[in-house]
C-alpha cells in the first residue's frame, strides 16, 4: 500500500465540504456536489478527503468536518460482505496502473449498514499516478424495496397461476383417462371449467405484460375517437345481460362532451376494472358520471372526466394512499391486487390523472380525467 493510504487524519483539513480550492474544483463536475442525490467522496493524490457532500454525510452519518482532510480509509471505513477492509483490498493508489476504478458493489459501513459503492480512479495519463479517487455512495433501501416488490409479484403470480393450471390439468387428465364414463353434461361442465380457467390465466398474463410496459415506460397508446358515454353504456349492458338488475346502475352524461382521442381498448380496460370493483366490493347503486372537465395536461383547455361511485362501506381513510399500489385488495380478498395499479398506469400514459375518495353515498369514488388529445392535424 502506498504512503497516500496510511496513517490517520492529516493536519491540513479542509474546513468547507466540496468548496472550491486552489487548483480548481476537486470533483471536476463544475456543479455544487451538495446538489447531487448520491453520496460523493473525493480524495486527492495523497489519499486525503477533499470533498464529502451532503448526501455522503446523510448516508454515512459522518459529519463533513470530521471527514475532510482525513485519510480516505478513515473517513470511509468500508468493508466487503466477508468483513475484509475494502481499501486494503483494492489499494487504489498502489495497485495496477491500468485500473480505472471499481464497479458498483454492496459494501458495509461501520455498524453493518449496507451501501452501494462505485469508485473511479482519475489519472493524468492512462497509466500515470492517481490524482483523484472519486467515490459514489448510494443507499440500498430503494433498491431493496424494488427487489421486494418484484419478489412479491413473482410469488403472487405463482400462486394465482397454480390454482387454474391445477384445475386445467386435473380435468383434462380425467377426461382423457375416463372419457367414456362421463355423460355429455358432465363433459360439458368440465370443459367449461377448463375454458374459464384458461381465460383466467390469459388475463393474468395480460396483467403481467401491462405491468412490465408500465414500469418500463413502454405502454403504447393508440389514439382514436372515443365516445366515453357509449363505452360506459356497453359495460352496463354487459352486466345487466349477465344478471345484474338494471336499476343497480345509474349513468349520467353531461353534454356536450369534448371530442376525446384515446386508446379505446385501454379505456375499456379502465372502465371494466372500476365498474367491476364497484359492483363486487360496493353496495347499492353504482353511479357513473361522465362530464366535461378541465384538461390535466398543459396546453389543452378541455378533457373528459368519469366518476364511478357506490354506496358501500367505502375505503378506509388510512388506505387511500395505497389504493393504486401493487397488491392492494381492500377488505375483501380475491384477484391479484394489480388491477388499480394498471388502471393508474393506463390513465397516466394518456396524460390523465386518477383520484380516489369518498362518494356522497358513503362508498368509494374513483374519478379519472383524460385530456382530449386532439391530433395536431385536426387543430
Amino acid at each position: 500500500m502506498s504512503v497516500g493510504m496510511s496513517g490517520t487524519r492529516d493536519a491540513q483539513a479542509v474546513p468547507d465540504a466540496c468548496a472550491p480550492r486552489p487548483g480548481g474544483d476537486p470533483t471536476g463536475l463544475g456543479i455544487d456536489p451538495d446538489d447531487l442525490p448520491d453520496g460523493l467522496v473525493v480524495a486527492d493524490e495523497h489519499g486525503h478527503v477533499v470533498c464529502f457532500n451532503a448526501a455522503a454525510q446523510r448516508i454515512t452519518a459522518v459529519p463533513a468536518e470530521d471527514a475532510l482532510g482525513a485519510r480516505l480509509e478513515t473517513a470511509l471505513p468500508l468493508e466487503d460482505l466477508e468483513g475484509r477492509r475494502w481499501w486494503q483490498l483494492t489499494d487504489p493508489y498502489g495497485g495496477l496502473a491500468i485500473r480505472v476504478g471499481q464497479p458498483e458493489r454492496n459494501l458495509l459501513l461501520p455498524g453493518g449498514r449496507e451501501v452501494l459503492v462505485t469508485v473511479r480512479y482519475v489519472r493524468g495519463e492512462p497509466t500515470g499516478p492517481v490524482h483523484r479517487v472519486v467515490v459514489s455512495i448510494r443507499d440500498t433501501e430503494a433498491r431493496r424495496r424494488t427487489e421486494r416488490s418484484h419478489a412479491e409479484l413473482i410469488a403472487t403470480v405463482a400462486h394465482e397461476l397454480r390454482s387454474p393450471l391445477t384445475s386445467v390439468k386435473g380435468f383434462t387428465a380425467t377426461l382423457l383417462a375416463k372419457w367414456s364414463r362421463f355423460t355429455d353434461d358432465q363433459k360439458r361442465l368440465m370443459l367449461e371449467t377448463v375454458d374459464a380457467d384458461a381465460d383466467r390465466v390469459t388475463r393474468l398474463i395480460a396483467e403481467l405484460l401491462d405491468i412490465s410496459r408500465i414500469d418500463s415506460g413502454r405502454l403504447e397508446v393508440r389514439r382514436q375517437p372515443v365516445d366515453m358515454g357509449a363505452a360506459v353504456g356497453r359495460h352496463i349492458q354487459a352486466y345487466v345481460a349477465a344478471g345484474q338488475p338494471a336499476d343497480r346502475f345509474l349513468l349520467r352524461i353531461e353534454q356536450p362532451l369534448p371530442a376525446l382521442w384515446a386508446d379505446p381498448d385501454k379505456v375499456d380496460q379502465v372502465l371494466s376494472n372500476l365498474i367491476e370493483n364497484a359492483v363486487r366490493h360496493g353496495e347499492g347503486t353504482v353511479t357513473i358520471d361522465v362530464t366535461p372537465a378541465a384538461s390535466p395536461r398543459e396546453g389543452e383547455d378541455s378533457g373528459t372526466s368519469v366518476t364511478v361511485s357506490d354506496e358501500g362501506a367505502g375505503i378506509p381513510e388510512e388506505s387511500m394512499n395505497r389504493v393504486f399500489t401493487r397488491f392492494w385488495r381492500g377488505s375483501k380478498r380475491g384477484g391479484t391486487g394489480l388491477g388499480l395499479y394498471i388502471v393508474k398506469g393506463i390513465v397516466e400514459a394518456h396524460g390523465g390523472v386518477i383520484t380516489v375518495g369518498r362518494a356522497p353515498g358513503g362508498g368509494a369514488e374513483f374519478r379519472f380525467t383524460l385530456p382530449v388529445s386532439t391530433p395536431a392535424y385536426l387543430t
